[in-house]
């Protein structure tokens, strides 16, 4: 028999059950937010066919995938995100799904990476997506839902911040201050880097690598230098070009404040968010103080569908993991207590008195009480114990004269208070 000790692989966790209780609160919470928001839950297989990603993201994803080759010889992948699944699964019934589509999922994702703080080799990531819906209104919807996930957890505006910004907008200014339109893509990587690299980095990639001339790129950094929305409007807001961008940021704004949501919102053109297949709105949220990779990000990806699903619709999400969320709870002391708890420890002070014990068990069970009980008979001392240890909140003992007489002995464990029940009304109203 080996004696080697076996280890989980690397960036993989256990859930043992104070864990899994933590993992249970955080889904339970993003389960309900989604349900008041009116999303309905789906799932997708956790294996999809290489090509679907690298139709999506290009080649180099494949160095971040878990994938292979199966028995049959396909190249398939364990799901690094749920964007492109959706896509798949929504253009096979655009037809007779009714618009705008709301769905929501919490897949387990896997992705090869250097693990740090806040990012892991896997991770479950809450994925809620609006497909079907071109108005602004279903981006401040989409941004609404988000902070509201995480106030759900007793977050305030004090502790996170959704900052905003749109490609639509970017790129119309960008367009205006001389960033050739095939540039583009490679200009919004390079600019996603502001918060991260000094300006005249971003202005020097700028030049050696889109080839812009000094004054287009002193006007594209100018553009950064507007701190809030209201500049942008005031010296782009006459602006050809721009100024219907924003407008429809302006709306989406709006509605957010009629919410009273606009107190966690913060506009920044910096968040352009490195995946090309962004369309339009793009936002991720961060902790205030700064300390943690971003919570969630999202936006609209307009044109995704056509690409992997084959239909033309609009559709917009965002993703919000597990990992980061559990550490800004941890910092903020909003995780549950983990303390397993059961309604009622049944005790039997001989071990005649286990038939009647097995049978209030079942009664109490099927009546919806969690309880436990000794396999093997013990002290009476012994069981009280155990019930302590496993949290309950009340004990029922049945000795002897309690058979004799129909009755059981309920115990608040809190208060210490006894009382003599008949069998037949304990766990009832």
């Amino acid at each position: 028999m080996s004696n080697t000790n076996f280890q989980s692989l690397p960036g993989f966790r256990d859930f043992y059950p104070d864990d899994f209780a933590i993992r249970a609160h955080i889904m339970r919470t993003w389960r309900e937010v989604a349900r008041r928001y009116g999303f309905q839950e789906y799932d997708g297989p956790p294996l999809e066919p290489l090509e679907l990603y690298t139709e999506k993201s290009g080649p180099e994803i494949v160095q971040q995938l878990y994938n292979f080759a199966d028995k049959s010889g396909r190249e398939i992948s364990l799901r690094p995100e749920m964007t492109p699944t959706l896509a798949r699964m929504a253009g096979a019934r655009a037809g007779g799904l009714r618009k705008p589509i709301k769905w929501f999922s919490i897949p387990q994702l896997f992705r090869y990476e250097r693990q740090q703080r806040g990012r892991l080799r896997e991770h479950f990531q809450l994925n809620l997506d609006i497909i079907g819906e071109d108005d602004p209104a279903a981006d401040a919807e989409l941004l609404a839902a988000a902070i509201d996930m995480l106030r759900a957890f007793g977050l305030t505006e004090q502790d996170f911040v959704a900052r905003v910004s749109d490609r639509r907008l970017l790129r119309a200014l960008l367009l205006h201050a001389g960033v050739p339109e095939d540039q583009l893509i490679l200009v919004y990587n390079i600019v996603d880097k502001l918060e991260r690299d000094p300006r005249e980095v971003i202005a020097k990639r700028l030049r050696d690598e889109a080839g812009m001339p000094d004054d287009a790129v002193e006007r594209t950094l100018d553009i950064f230098r507007h701190t809030d929305f209201d500049a942008v409007r005031q010296a782009y807001g006459q602006t050809e070009g721009v100024a219907p961008e924003i407008e429809r940021m302006s709306s989406i704004f709006d509605t957010l404040r009629a919410m009273g949501l606009m107190d966690y919102v913060r506009f920044d053109l910096s968040i352009v968010r490195g995946l090309a297949y962004y369309t339009g709105i793009v936002f991720e949220l961060f902790d205030a103080r700064g300390e943690l990779r971003a919570i969630c990000g999202g936006g609209r990806y307009d044109n995704l569908l056509a690409q992997v699903g084959g239909v033309q619709l609009p559709a917009l999400g965002f993703g919000m993991g597990d990992v980061v969320l559990k550490e800004l709870l941890t910092d903020r002391g909003l995780l549950p207590e983990t303390r397993q708890s059961v309604d009622y420890y049944v005790i039997p002070v001989t071990p005649e008195q286990r038939p009647e014990v097995l049978a209030l068990v079942r009664r109490l069970r099927d009546g919806g009480a969690s309880v436990d009980y000794a396999f093997k008979h013990q002290g009476v001392g012994k069981q009280f114990k155990n019930a302590s240890a496993l949290g309950a909140r009340r004990t029922v003992i049945i000795g002897p004269d309690d058979v004799a007489e129909g009755v059981g002995v309920v115990k608040d464990m809190d208060s210490g208070e006894e009382s003599r029940i008949p069998l037949a009304d304990i766990g009832r109203p």
